[in-house]
């Protein structure tokens, strides 16, 4: 394991401390949580300029499959 030293101010210290106490974790769990909260972000971000960047024909057809399957499921 790989220790790392990361610098923030004694006020973001403690907010992260109060935030992995809230949750019950450990600080260096809670900075991987935060971590990932980030990463998910950021595939979010992507994911959405791709269903942007697609075509209103192909989006029409898809939600049509949707509704189709979901239909089908009910039955």
């Amino acid at each position: 394991m790989t220790l790392t030293t990361i610098k923030v101010s004694p006020e973001v210290r403690d907010l992260l401390k109060e935030q992995a106490t809230a949750e019950h974790r450990t600080l260096g769990e809670h900075l991987r949580y935060l971590a990932s909260l980030a990463d998910k972000q950021k595939r979010f971000e992507r994911l959405r300029a791709e269903i942007d960047a697609t075509p209103a024909d192909d989006l029409a057809s898809y939600r049509q499959e949707t509704t189709w399957w979901e239909s089908a499921q009910d039955a």
